[in-house]
């Protein structure tokens, strides 16, 4: 994996609050030993999942956006090496791969004028970098039979991480699509005018990537009646339960929301994503006063993990770096929520 920066097992020790008479997650997790080939090791290790971090925010700049994405991996990966190891989920079942190396792509980034149409012009094609950088990674770690579970950047990566799982599963199966479930206040379908965080899925269904497509949580105020008149055309590809519709007019629970998504995916490979922007007071970009519950998110990820079969997992847009308290550490905890909740749905399927 050549756009994946390691991380060793020195650099989980040092992240990671030993305590008497305690063993930590942080304590039984794997990593790639020094020199040796990742494909391989992932091939033979009994692990199950394989932790990747993308600190990046430049998709989400290139969609207007508010910077910050790039700082959700770090307190998500010390909060998760700090979890208590239990027989539901010991620590043993996960490989810390490391980040997606983005520092050059970010540091160009830096230098740009977003007020500017050529500044935006240059973010979307760093973007389209990231996104090589991001399918290669996924790629290598799907084929190798492991399910990723990615955190942060912006939900731009959602396009490499369906594509990555595309294409290594149709080196067995080469006309296979990838069904995704979304919970997020935004479709993230706009149009393909350069790659932003507002249009990875576009681009996937144009590709003939994206199969079946499920957003639980929209909100009628930010997307736009042209995508979701799109949509209504395609029932066989799209399904949407708006934000309005579970929480104010109460036409459906948030719970039977999220049964129809995963019988819209059915009992096959999906991906699962959460846009974190979806949550309420979640720092991020597009932070929402009215949003769903940390807790919606948490049935969200479990549900889905358990009524369909997973290929991965991505929560994004999480900006803690945004936060009104300098030292927050509600955003990495929410995450971790997420993983492991994640992991003991997959783990423990009759539990």
């Amino acid at each position: 994996m050549n756009h994946l920066q390691l991380l060793t097992a020195t650099d989980i020790a040092t992240r990671t609050r030993r305590r008497n008479g305690e063993i930590k997650i942080g304590e039984r997790v794997q990593t790639f030993p020094p020199g040796i080939d990742a494909y391989a090791y992932l091939q033979n290790s009994n692990a199950r999942f394989v932790l990747v971090g993308i600190p990046e925010d430049i998709g989400i700049r290139a969609n207007y956006g508010r910077g910050g994405a790039w700082s959700a991996w770090e307190p998500a990966l010390a909060a998760l090496l700090n979890v208590q190891s239990t027989d539901l989920l010991t620590g043993a079942e996960f490989i810390v791969a490391g980040n997606v190396m983005v520092d050059d792509l970010m540091k160009q980034a830096d230098q740009l004028d977003f007020s500017s149409n050529e500044g935006i012009a240059i973010a979307r094609q760093l973007t389209t970098q990231v996104d090589e950088r991001v399918t290669e990674v996924i790629r290598t770690i799907v084929a190798a039979g492991k399910i990723p579970v990615i955190v942060g950047g912006g939900h731009n990566n959602a396009y490499g991480n369906i594509r990555g799982t595309v294409e290594a599963i149709r080196k067995f199966q080469p006309a296979f699509q990838l069904n995704v479930l979304n919970c997020d206040a935004h479709s993230d379908f706009r149009a393909p005018e350069g790659r932003h965080s507002g249009n990875g899925f576009r681009y996937a269904w144009q590709e003939g990537l994206l199969g079946r497509y499920s957003i639980t949580g929209l909100h009628e105020n930010y997307n736009a009646q042209t995508i979701r008149h799109e949509m209504h055309h395609y029932p066989q590809h799209f399904h949407y339960t708006l934000f309005e519709n579970i929480f104010i007019r109460q036409k459906i629970s948030f719970s039977d929301a999220v049964n129809q998504a995963c019988a819209f995916a059915g009992k096959t490979y999906t991906g699962i994503e959460v846009d974190l922007d979806s949550v309420e007071n979640m720092p991020s970009s597009a932070r929402t006063p009215s949003g769903i519950s940390a807790n919606d998110a948490r049935l969200f990820v479990y549900r889905c993990a358990k009524q369909t079969m997973p290929l991965y997992l991505h929560l994004a847009e999480a900006a803690p770096v945004l936060a009104h308290r300098k030292m927050d550490n509600k955003t990495g905890k929410l995450i971790t929520y997420l993983i492991t909740d994640f992991a003991k749905a997959v783990l423990h399927p009759s539990f």
